[in-house]
């Protein structure tokens, strides 16, 4: 059998709809300036679909020190991975700033978001090593755990947030972990990216004094948005020392490429010798490291970005519950708007609201979420305004209206030709 047959045959849950959603529904492309407003196929459309929450890409201050550090450093400096010949002052300094902002003794840049939090669960566990797992975890998590089971690992999955479920997976690990002569890490989010909740940092905390285990957080949303000063989920919950391992990236808040793990110095220390992701990849270039900086002070020292943000995520969320619209249970930014309906309807509404609307916002059907739902996922940014959000909301009210009285039904996807 020649491997490529199966692909022939069939191109995968989404890979199915490529022909007809292809540049349209996924692949589209944003051009111009990132803003709330950009264009789309030619036309100016209100957009909902950038992590950008702090407003931070396009900022004047942002730019310059992105363009400053090009032109001294150029794209390339440092050549090399951090151990060999890629490490500078300016990394370490970025990284020190980085966990005295999160409260940990140390941290650690990482290329990638996704690539290092594969790359940390990997370092930290070992076959002989149990993990115990939320059920919503992101796919870099997914990835992480596949690629430790597929070493004859053994991990435990615990329904969303339900907290009786994980004590009783901590039995089974505890149980495991002690045949094998092994540990037991915990991995949660902070902010689940796709429904906005937050994770059960506060109550999977307290199981510490029945278990031993460590604790290992994603908080890509929470970080720059939740918190009193913006330093996550952890600081929110107010559970920042019982947080064993701190993991974020800069492709949010930050409004950046990378990420960093932060947590005690001697973890930091035995992760910087081993990643696999970071020892055998380039260096995050100095341009960068440099932006990075600069986004790290302004999300730090100027918190006008994330009361702003707040204010939309207020109005929006507000505005959206009392027109009748179900939100699901977001305590975050992340502001899903669920409807019902299949996949086809999903395309019609959504083509709808591109086109006759000018409103740009993510679609998520059926694998990602369960048949028959719709859901219209909006990230709103400190860059959106007030007169934004009422718009969408009298838009969204009128499409509602229109799918429960049938208006989107069809057989197939809409075609976007």
């Amino acid at each position: 059998m020649d491997i490529f047959d199966k692909i022939k045959a069939h191109m995968g849950p989404l890979g199915q709809y490529g022909k007809e959603a292809h540049g349209y529904f996924m692949f589209p492309k944003l051009e111009g300036e990132i803003s709330p407003k950009m264009k789309f196929r030619g036309k100016e459309v209100l957009t909902w679909s950038l992590n950008n929450y702090l407003g931070l890409a396009n900022h004047p201050d942002v730019r310059k020190a992105d363009a400053d550090a090009a032109a001294e450093y150029g794209m390339a400096y440092p050549m090399g991975a951090r151990m060999m010949s890629g490490h500078t002052s300016k990394h370490e300094e970025l990284e020190a700033q980085l966990a005295e902002f999160v409260g940990k003794e140390d941290s650690y840049l990482l290329n990638y978001g996704y690539q290092g939090m594969v790359s940390i669960i990997d370092t930290l566990v070992s076959r002989k090593d149990v993990i115990v797992y939320d059920s919503e975890s992101h796919a870099c998590i997914m990835d992480g755990i596949f690629l430790h089971k597929a070493k004859g690992g053994k991990s435990f999955v615990f329904a969303h947030n339900d907290m009786a479920k994980c004590e009783k997976m901590l039995e089974f690990a505890t149980k495991k972990a002690a045949e094998n002569g092994g540990g037991i890490l915990v991995i949660t989010e902070g902010v689940f990216g796709m429904a906005g909740d937050l994770g059960n940092l506060k109550d999977i905390v307290k199981l510490k004094k029945k278990f031993n285990f460590r604790i290992l957080v994603d908080d890509a949303h929470g970080f720059g948005t939740m918190g009193k000063t913006g330093a996550g989920v952890p600081e929110h919950y107010d559970v920042t020392d019982q947080i064993d391992v701190h993991f974020s990236t800069f492709a949010k808040s930050m409004a950046g490429i990378g990420g960093f793990v932060a947590g005690s110095e001697e973890v930091v220390s035995y992760l910087r010798y081993n990643l696999r992701s970071q020892i055998f990849a380039k260096s995050l270039p100095m341009p960068m490291v440099m932006g990075a900086l600069k986004r790290l002070e302004m999300l730090r020292d100027q918190p006008e970005h994330k009361a702003k943000l707040w204010e939309v995520v207020d109005a929006l969320q507000s505005g959206l519950k009392k027109e009748g619209f179900n939100l699901g249970k977001t305590e975050s930014p992340v502001t899903p708007v669920f409807l019902e309906g299949d996949v086809p309807e999903a395309t019609q509404l959504t083509m709808d609201l591109r086109e006759n609307y000018n409103i740009f916002c993510s679609i998520v059907v059926y694998p990602v979420i369960p048949k028959d739902q719709i859901m219209l996922r909006i990230i709103p940014t400190a860059a959106h305004t007030l007169e934004d959000v009422e718009y969408t909301i009298k838009a969204f009210s009128e499409v509602k209206e229109k799918l429960k009285a049938g208006k989107y039904k069809s057989d197939k996807i809409a075609n976007v030709l």
